[in-house]
């Protein structure tokens, strides 16, 4: 184990993320540009500046450390005219002028949540206690608009399906003169209770979470309009919300406030325009044979009240404005980024691979404002734009702020620089066309005889593998080749970028599809590189979605694959949440033999080759119960397995010596079981 191994340097980089800007937000006028990054590539205390785009210099306006914080700012909002700026840190609410640098601290009776500036600079929502509340800039009128009528009860945030697979991760929302607000109320008490404890300190007593399992009761959900006196001016949206349960996405523009809801089974999604006294008016509404998808930044309305949205059309996932298409066939639709005027920004991709950023505008059709290889976004405001890239050598983005008639302006990065950078070939496999990169050692040359073979996927919904952005896992991959084998990712069916039909061909079965897709990619590259990969020992690994791929593969595919390492493995179908299980594989009441048929457990008995199953005991996203629950069912069946528990680690590990030593062990149980010297 080398002093300044990858394993060390993710670990201390945090994945190599630390230094470099992100949230970036232009001024309306197109002077500044607001930002937050650290100090350097292993400084956690995210900071926030402002570029000046008239000389290129940077002013520091807030610093966590001077303001004697341990933590870094996460987020902040900002007032219309970006003279203002609030963010929480550290349980305490926080008021930054932009222009002068000034930040001083506003008094409320307790921690803040999710403060957002009114759009007028006059006043502050946040959350706290459950309870919606308001405060003057100047730290005066501190007053609750709506408290929570019993425990598991909260105004204005995100209820746990919305932010973790709706793309809402808000609960609250001005109205553009800053005279209201529309707010959701969150129920959650209808929810299971689930334990988390830290069975290495018995002392401790468990810590109870509200989730919402596959086949139970959501949170109850509502929306409100509060006006700043509070109760006196509290109306309920009303529209049908037994039949549309998810309240997918809302907001207030200048046509109104509005929101948009789906039907448990999630074939069906209403956009609603909502009137002063609470009714709802349908705008549009949208239908599928499988799922809706949802994408981040939809529903949205131009200036000229013309509503933005998405359409499935014959293998494509177009946009459309005010219900037409206006993208062409085999562009899909990644993520609307914003309206300006009746200009869309938008990102798209024709190839997989890549992700590039677009502006649509009537009379003018869509144009690409990105070029070159890499995962493209942005933001504009005004005739500011900043544009990021996500490409080799700069694996969290590279942001250049353009203004027309002038220089491109670079947000410095200053993250830690890579000591080499991954160069997979990328492949075509099969008659799938399957995407694939293939990772090689270091030096590695024609002759050197067939390699060991790792595969290294995620491989189903929700997050491609296989770009030309460069991303953290492409140095994973290259950092496992470089320790002596061929490292092959393929991204099957199920996954994004490849429009509605590749990704709906899972529907009702997550496990078939995918897993063939794995299997059929690795005889196809050694198909088309003889001689180079050693199938008699081969190799796979994965993380959540891929960890259950990879405990999979081993159960039904010991002929082909011969060990698994599998991270946070999903082991019941019905142990994940409502809203992306059923999605897939509808309700488990309904449909018991598509949870029945994708369960690792019910396959325990078949396993014959080795398996480490890797969980982080505070995981309340896969239940620790998933892997205990496996591990229990391979005992009972007398098939010996591994198991790694990882105390106080969430989902993905963020302590630096777990993230370091997790990949060292993984190797070791690789290189030992596929007999790797």
């Amino acid at each position: 184990m080398t002093t300044d191994s990858l394993p060390r340097r993710l670990a201390r980089t945090h994945r190599f993320t630390l230094g470099v800007p992100v949230r970036p937000e232009p001024s309306p006028d197109g002077t500044t540009v607001l930002f937050l990054r650290g100090r350097g590539g292993t400084d956690p205390l995210t900071c926030l500046w402002a570029l000046d785009t008239a000389t290129g210099a940077e002013r520091l306006i807030a610093d966590p450390a001077a303001l004697g914080s341990t933590e870094g700012i996460a987020a902040y909002s900002t007032d219309a005219a970006g003279s203002l700026a609030a963010f929480a840190l550290d349980g305490a609410l926080w008021l930054a002028g932009t222009a002068a640098g000034t930040v001083r601290r506003i008094a409320v009776p307790g921690p803040p949540q999710d403060p957002r500036l009114d759009p007028a600079g006059r006043r502050i929502a946040y959350v706290s206690g459950g309870a919606l509340r308001v405060v003057g800039v100047d730290g005066t009128d501190d007053r609750p608009l709506a408290e929570p009528e019993a425990e598991d009860v909260a105004y204005g945030l995100a209820e746990y399906v919305a932010s973790e697979e709706m793309y809402r991760d808000r609960g609250h929302w001005w109205s553009p003169d800053g005279t209201a607000l529309l707010v959701a109320r969150v129920d959650d008490r209808p929810l299971a209770r689930l334990h988390l404890a830290d069975p290495a300190d018995p002392h401790r007593p468990p810590r109870a979470v509200r989730y919402p399992l596959a086949g139970t009761a959501n949170a109850e959900v509502s929306l409100w309009l509060l006006g700043l006196d509070g109760r006196r001016t509290r109306t309920e949206v009303r529209w049908d919300r037994a039949a549309f349960e998810y309240l997918t996405a809302a907001g207030w523009d200048g046509h109104g406030p509005y929101a948009a809801v789906q039907s448990r089974d999630q074939r069906t999604v209403r956009t609603l325009a909502i009137g002063p006294d609470g009714a709802t008016r349908v705008l549009a509404e949208r239908r599928d044979a499988h799922w809706i998808e949802l994408l981040p930044g939809l529903p949205a309305r131009t200036a000229g009240g013309a509503l933005v949205d998405t359409a499935d059309l014959d293998g494509t996932r177009h946009l459309t404005v005010d219900g037409e298409p206006v993208t062409p066939p085999g562009l899909q639709l990644r993520a609307v980024l914003g309206t300006e005027g009746e200009q869309v920004l938008f990102t798209a991709s024709d190839e997989p691979t890549e992700t590039h950023l677009w502006t649509y505008r009537p009379g003018t059709g869509p144009r690409r404002l990105s070029s070159g290889p890499g995962l493209h976004t942005g933001v504009r405001r005004g005739a500011t734009l900043v544009l990021t890239t996500r490409a080799p050598g700069h694996p969290s983005g590279r942001s250049t702020v353009l203004r027309e008639g002038r220089p491109a302006l670079p947000l410095a990065s200053r993250a830690e620089p890579q000591d080499r950078t991954a160069a997979p070939e990328l492949l075509r496999l099969g008659p799938h066309d399957l995407r694939a990169a293939l990772f090689l050692p270091a030096g590695h040359r024609p002759g050197d005889g067939p390699l060991p073979v790792l595969l290294d996927p995620y491989g189903g919904p929700a997050t491609q593998k296989v770009t030309t952005g460069g991303l953290w896992w492409d140095q994973v991959s290259q950092w496992f080749a470089d320790q002596g084998f061929a490292v092959l990712v393929v991204d099957g069916r199920g996954t994004p970028g490849r429009g509605p039909r590749w990704e709906k061909a899972v529907y009702g079965d997550k496990a078939t599809l995918p897993l063939a897709d794995q299997a059929d990619g690795l005889r196809e590259a050694s198909r088309l590189r003889p001689g180079l990969l050693d199938l008699g020992r081969v190799g796979i690994r994965g993380w959540s979605y891929g960890g259950y791929l990879a405990a999979l593969a081993v159960l039904r595919r010991p002929d082909v694959f011969h060990a698994a390492s599998a991270g946070a493995a999903p082991s019941d179908w019905r142990l994940y949440d409502t809203h992306w299980q059923e999605r897939f594989l509808g309700h488990p009441d309904e449909h018991p033999e598509h949870y029945d048929g994708g369960s690792l457990i019910a396959e325990a008995p078949k396993l014959r080759r080795p398996l480490l199953l890797i969980q982080g005991l505070a995981d309340d996203n896969v239940h620790p119960a998933h892997t205990l629950r496996l591990s229990a069912a391979l005992l009972a069946a007398g098939r010996p397995h591994e198991v790694l528990p990882l105390r106080a680690t969430g989902h993905r590990p963020t302590d630096e010596a777990v993230i370091e030593h997790l990949l060292w062990h993984e190797l070791h149980f690789l290189r030992r079981s596929l007999g790797v010297e």
